[in-house]
């Protein structure tokens, strides 16, 4: 299994490359995925470091709900997907791999040859403690 603990220094949330960044707000950032599993996959992540959904407040889910609209705007700049999979996973248990709280907003198109279920990617956490890994190419299925 993966290593999913983190810390507030090596997190790639906590301080991402200003080139994946696309929206930012007092609470939230925007950021574009470094490994999609469709062209155009964002991640809506706490500029506060914390675990796990369930740790976050009232006010930062709501800012949560106004990124998911500014990502889907980013993302219709340049695709042109049919629909959406929005989705966060919140524990180990639950598939998530770095312990910073991050909802995926994943676009889908008709036509997609894979399952259109929500996916995960198991990364350790020295992977992304380098912050030099580009962003690839979607995945095909």
């Amino acid at each position: 299994m993966a290593e999913a603990t983190v810390t507030r220094e090596a997190c790639p949330f906590c301080t991402p490359l200003s080139d994946r960044v696309f929206y930012e707000s007092g609470l939230v950032r925007g950021i574009w995925d470094a490994f999609p599993v469709s062209p155009g996959h964002a991640l809506v992540v706490l500029n506060r470091h914390v675990p796990g959904w369930f740790e976050t407040s009232h006010e930062e889910k709501l800012a949560v709900l106004e990124a998911i609209e500014a990502a889907k705007v980013a993302i219709e700049r340049e695709y042109r997907p049919d629909g959406y999979n929005i989705g966060v996973n919140s524990g180990e248990a639950a598939g998530q791999t770095i312990l910073h709280v991050h909802i995926h907003v994943i676009p889908r198109t008709f036509g997609e040859v894979c399952d259109m279920s929500f996916q995960t990617r198991r990364t350790t956490s020295q992977e992304f403690a380098t912050q030099k890994l580009p962003i690839r190419p979607h995945r095909s299925c």
